[in-house]
């Protein structure tokens, strides 16, 4: 057994971090009109730098720019395609918090332009002495929040050529994003999760949408967004169930989505997060194909700054392998530490702590590289 030499990583983490206090301090200004863009930068600029470094210094085989540049995981990615308009809308509401009251419409044909994340990876590979890991939303959680209801019938009065849509889009993305250089993409969701809560499921259909249906919906969608995807890029999911200031919003094990999500996909990496009870059981990774695919468990939460017992973790990856072989898994936080620009609830000491020791587990685990 051994380390990888290539993405996923055996150990690895989802991509946003803490943001800095300098970070936060400048972008208030910002939004007061106290600072300029430029300055803005110059900020994001070096603090990306430094958290770069430390994640090359804590052990890690890649490093992601912490999605320092975005406010949302998704929206500042959603924003700049065509066909859709950020407007007012309520509040997302997770475990006793909400979010700020935005979202998006798609009132226009979607197409994928060009995109400011590509001037975001290309610093990010400038200053990477490790693997550059860039993260995108997946296409799947391009509908599934919105749903029929803001999917414009004058643009789509066929929702199936908005599926099509919607993959072409992504093709073209990560058709860009592999000339910008980047090997190691990951596409973020929502959806998949979700859908395995009846009450989400309840929601879906108020939209308009037949959840049942919406898995292999998805699973379609996905695999004509990989269509063509270069054979030495690596492009991976993850799933999650909400992560908002150390809440969530759904709850429910993977059954209701695993033949689809892990057989027939198309993917080189799932990261699924299993840091509590709400993510159920291993049972379903019995879907997982054997092979070259790896199975990133997401058994450290990002969710608070208490740190794990080692000898926990090495039990539950102990219990997965009854499903999945050993060399197929590797080891993350269950979700990113800051989905959006708020943050979760822990310091950033103890984010690293985290990281930190998730390396070691890697070493201690699958042995050093």
């Amino acid at each position: 057994m051994s380390q990888r030499a290539t993405p996923p990583f055996r150990a690895d983490h989802v991509g946003s971090l803490l943001r800095p206090a300098a970070l936060k301090d400048a972008r208030a200004k910002f939004a007061k009109g106290e600072i300029d863009a430029a300055a803005l930068k110059a900020v994001e600029d070096r603090e990306i730098e430094k958290v770069i470094k430390k994640q090359q210094d804590v052990g890690l085989q890649l490093a992601t720019d912490g999605e320092f540049r975005r406010s949302w995981w998704h929206f500042d990615f959603f924003r700049e395609l065509q066909g859709v308009t950020m407007v007012p809308m309520p509040a997302i509401k997770f475990h006793g918090v909400e979010t700020k009251s935005e979202g998006i419409l798609i009132d226009g044909k979607v197409g994928f332009a060009g995109h400011s994340h590509l001037e975001h990876f290309k610093f990010l590979k400038a200053h990477c002495n490790v693997t550059p890991k860039m993260t995108i939303p997946a296409p799947s959680t391009f509908h599934f929040r919105q749903g029929r209801a803001r999917v414009s019938k004058d643009a789509y009065p066929d929702i199936d050529v908005f599926f099509d849509d919607i993959a072409e889009t992504w093709r073209k993305a990560i058709r860009a994003f592999y000339d910008a250089g980047c090997r190691y993409l990951q596409l973020d969701d929502t959806a998949w999760a979700m859908m395995c809560d009846p009450h989400e499921r309840e929601e879906s259909v108020k939209r308009g949408d037949d959840p049942n249906k919406l898995p292999a919906i998805y699973a379609q969608v996905t695999r004509a967004a990989l269509e063509g995807k270069p054979a030495d890029m690596a492009i991976t999911m993850h799933s999650c169930r909400g992560n908002f200031r150390s809440t969530w919003i759904a709850e429910g094990g993977y059954e209701f989505v695993a033949a689809e999500l892990l057989g027939n996909t198309n993917l080189d990496g799932y990261f699924l997060e299993y840091d509590s009870d709400r993510a159920g059981g291993f049972e379903p990774l019995r879907f997982f194909p054997k092979g070259k695919k790896q199975l990133v468990l997401g058994l450290v939460t990002s969710k608070s700054g208490r740190l794990e017992s080692k000898d926990d973790i090495k039990r539950r990856i102990d219990e997965a392998t009854k499903y999945v072989a050993l060399d197929q898994l590797c080891l993350s936080p269950q979700c990113g530490f800051a989905s959006t620009e708020e943050g979760n609830v822990l310091a950033e000491d103890e984010q690293w702590a985290k990281l930190r020791m998730i390396v070691e587990l890697a070493d201690e685990v699958w042995g050093r590289y």
